[in-house]
């Protein structure tokens, strides 16, 4: 049983920050946003890197492999760590790992001299930094909205972080084609350290405490008896652990190739990475309104056009075409993924948070380096377009297999006394971050009572 959790308090009288924007997600929210303005520039960078080294769609594949395959290696280790010490000290430590691996890479590409295998290491350290900063992450932040706040909090800081996306994805993919990936990825590293520094302040001293617990084993067997438990749960991570596989393949590999061969380079890529965003964005907008009541249900829907691109790519359409259905895939995915947190953060005890999303990191990514790495292979032996057909009827598949689960057609919202109004959500987002110093404030922490 959760503990019981004391109410937000409410903001001064005549402030206009929305009543569900504490301090600890105010901060959450700033810092995701410098992050991915960074990461979704260097994504694009890292492949141009390796192309400008040399190398081919193989040599793209190792690397993105080598980020993923550290990120599968260590995600439950990390859970569980983010479930016995303060979850900001594990983030901010992944987010120094990350900057420091970063500004090693930029650093070699700027010199002229990166390698392979340079890479490769670099790349398997920042995997290994998301792998502990990602269970810890999505455990604070679900520990920082109330159960009426919890479906408006998640749609707005998802807004946010898919807005950064946007900006991150054009900067980036222009700053490679005028100024080169060196300097792209340089930025990340600035951007890994400015994050780092906004969840040093995070305040965690009003959250429930966790016991000492019987090792990290047990701790653990437990989070896994809490997931397997669930058939809606373990259901759609193994659903996502093909399709997340299948979009690694698709955005890190045959994404690039085809822009580099069809469409005229890394700019329009990333225009179709922005559209992604700007699908994100709209997505979440709307989940700001909209609170489905069987919310699997729906969501598992939205997962369909996610094969879009992956369909577009195959023919391949123009970068008109391609950017329509990045955007469309963005707008359905963001219905599933706030449905999804909604759901996590009603059904997971708070204590245990850390370590069944870890079990959910671990499931959803663990094909990445497997079908990064044999993108390049399947190109060769099947060709280019059939691949992509390959992966959208995969896509299709494995989502209409998981509607046939009974608890992802039936698992409705509970009702609770009220959804606390926060007005307009992108006006409540900017009034809101313009709160977000990292000096303590009246709120304190806010927890999850839900």
């Amino acid at each position: 049983m959760n503990k019981p959790a004391a109410s937000p308090s409410r903001p001064p009288l005549g402030s206009r920050r929305p009543e569900w924007a504490g301090r600890n997600y105010l901060l959450l929210t700033a810092a995701t946003i410098v992050t991915n303005l960074g990461t979704h520039g260097a994504l694009i960078a890292t492949t141009w890197a390796v192309f400008e080294s040399g190398g081919d769609a193989g040599d793209v594949g190792l690397v993105a492999m080598a980020r993923f395959l550290p990120l599968v290696l260590f995600l439950l280790i990390g859970g569980a760590v983010a479930d016995r010490v303060p979850r900001h000290r594990v983030m901010v430590a992944a987010n120094v790992l990350n900057c420091v691996s970063q500004a090693a890479f930029a650093a070699l590409v700027l010199a002229g001299t990166a390698q392979i295998w340079q890479m490769m290491v670099l790349t398997a350290l920042c995997g290994t930094g998301q792998a502990f900063f990602n269970p810890a992450a999505e455990g604070m932040l679900m520990s920082s909205v109330t159960g009426e706040q919890a479906s408006r909090a998640f749609a707005v800081y998802r807004m946010a972080m898919h807005g950064a996306s946007i900006g991150g994805a054009a900067i980036g993919g222009a700053l490679v084609a005028f100024v080169g990936p060196g300097w792209v990825l340089l930025i990340d590293a600035v951007a890994f350290a400015v994050a780092g520094g906004l969840r040093a302040f995070l305040d965690v001293s009003g959250m429930p405490e966790r016991g000492p617990g019987g090792g990290l084993l047990a701790d653990l067997k437990e989070g896994w008896q809490e997931f397997v438990g669930r058939p809606w749960l373990w259901s759609i991570v193994a659903q996502f652990s093909v399709v997340v596989g299948l979009i690694g393949a698709v955005e890190s590999v045959y994404g690039p190739l085809v822009a580099r061969a069809e469409l005229g380079g890394a700019r329009p890529w990333g225009i179709a990475l922005a559209a992604y965003g700007v699908g994100t964005v709209a997505g979440a907008v709307l989940m700001t309104r909209w609170k489905p009541r069987r919310m699997l249900f729906v969501g598992t829907l939205c997962v369909f056009p996610i094969a879009l691109p992956s369909a577009a790519l195959a023919v391949p359409l123009d970068a008109v075409g391609l950017t329509a259905a990045m955007f469309v895939s963005g707008v359905a995915i963001e219905v599933f993924g706030v449905s999804w947190m909604t759901a996590m953060h009603q059904e997971i005890p708070e204590e245990k948070l850390s370590r069944v999303s870890a079990y959910d990191w671990f499931g959803s990514t663990a094909l990445l380096p497997l079908t990064t790495a044999l993108a390049g292979p399947a190109e060769t032996a099947f060709g280019r377009s059939e691949a992509l057909w390959g992966a959208a009827a995969l896509m299709v598949l494995v989502t209409a297999l998981v509607l046939l689960v009974p608890d992802v057609r039936n698992l409705t919202r509970r009702p609770h006394t009220k959804e606390v109004a926060g007005g307009d959500p992108v006006s409540a987002l900017a009034t809101a971050l313009g709160a977000a110093a990292p000096s303590a404030d009246a709120e304190g922490a806010v927890r999850r009572n839900g």
